[in-house]
């Protein structure tokens, strides 16, 4: 049997990657559908999961891929699927279903050039607004937006982790570049590797609760099983899982939904900074338009511009307080991403009324080159 974690230096794309760090992470279900750009994902889960004593599904469409990693999670087995837009629509309504029944897995989204159809042989970063607001109804989703192959390794690790401990579905947003990029990974020993695990339920079988909330606003989670009396419905509900049609039932659940979210956000965002102690001018992106932002940081600082970089690694929840701080001080922002304005609009709304707020964007196929974004803060500023 091959080991879990291939500990050592490899070369390889970013689609790989995601799928050692699922495995890393000790996901032992994978449930999915062949997509342009995700297959490799997929593919890779299929050879890798019966070395650790796992199990690969391959649905009949996306809606069934994300129903299966739902009913895996309630057995008791970390699961993931991956796709792309199409299929990322058609996973929307059990994702809904996951977020009101608190089940934890993770979705991942190599993200091609759409509507519909659309490219699907190039990259975009279209579907970040989708990620949000996607599912019908209110709620809070985690999203994490990474920016190379090492980090889609360390990034999917981190989505099981940000799962386990909320027990809610998150994402991971990449993008086809990224996914099929071949770059250098370094994969640690798996003692260095650190897990989260959902909270198991304690005292007596015949009083549990499964949605009554402990400290951190997270209810602990009994496996399909093992005795606990489970009631599980994506209808409103109450702490015992039973249905309640008023409107102080959805008050209570919404509040268990939301703020578990919002009121660990220091544990769930993460951003990176680059030469941002005394810039006067920030571009914030993520995911490979990060990458090209980088490069127009140096390029603009030669030409005696003062750019800094706020690089999203987490895009949902958004980091609101951070945008707002730096709009104190800053001349303006310049938002960098392949769409036309999704995350730009929450800089804007961020950003307020105190600076300006610039767009650089496409509608997908290519990656936003440096000099582009080097012209804007030129001409904009």
């Amino acid at each position: 049997m091959k080991p879990a974690v291939l500990t050592g230096e490899h070369f390889m794309t970013g689609d790989v990657a995601c799928a050692e760090g699922a495995l890393a992470a000790g996901c032992l279900f994978f449930g999915g559908y062949p997509i342009t750009p995700a297959t490799e994902i997929a593919e890779h889960m299929a050879s890798r999961l019966p070395d650790v004593c796992g199990t690969f599904v391959q649905m009949e469409d996306e809606i069934a891929a994300m129903a299966s990693i739902l009913g895996a999670s309630c057995a008791g087995v970390k699961s993931m699927t991956a796709t792309s837009g199409p299929g990322f629509s058609l996973i929307m309504e059990n994702l809904g279903l996951g977020i009101c029944t608190e089940t934890p897995c993770v979705v991942v989204n190599v993200q091609r050039a759409g509507p519909s159809t659309g490219l699907p042989t190039l990259g975009a970063q279209g579907d970040m607004m989708q990620a949000r607001w996607g599912s019908h109804g209110h709620y809070e989703i985690i999203a994490l937006a990474p920016a190379s192959p090492q980090e889609l390794f360390y990034l999917t690790i981190t989505a099981f982790n940000l799962s386990e401990t909320y027990r809610t579905p998150v994402l991971v947003m990449t993008d086809e570049v990224t996914g099929h990029l071949s770059e250098r990974v370094v994969i640690p020993d798996s003692s260095a590797i650190k897990l989260r695990h959902r909270p198991g339920p304690k005292g007596r079988k015949d009083r549990f609760k499964p949605f009554q909330p402990g400290p951190n606003g997270v209810a602990p989670m009994a496996i399909a099983g093992e005795g606990y009396g489970i009631h599980v419905t994506g209808l409103t509900h109450d702490e015992r899982g039973y249905p309640g049609m008023s409107v102080e039932t959805q008050i209570e659940m919404m509040a268990r939904l939301t703020q578990k979210i919002r009121n660990n956000l220091d544990d769930i965002i993460r951003t990176e900074g680059y030469r941002l102690e005394d810039a006067e001018i920030v571009i914030v992106s993520y995911g490979i338009s990060a990458r090209s932002s980088l490069a127009a940081v140096d390029e603009a600082r030669d030409q005696g511009i003062k750019a800094g970089l706020l690089r999203l690694i987490t895009v949902w929840p958004f980091p609101e307080e951070q945008i707002q701080k730096l709009a104190e001080r800053v001349r303006g922002f310049v938002t960098v991403e392949i769409n036309l304005g999704q995350i730009h609009l929450e800089v804007q709304r961020c950003a307020g009324a105190r600076v300006p707020a610039f767009l650089v964007g496409h509608p997908g196929g290519a990656v936003i080159p440096p000099e582009r974004i080097v012209e804007t803060l030129k001409t904009a500023f």
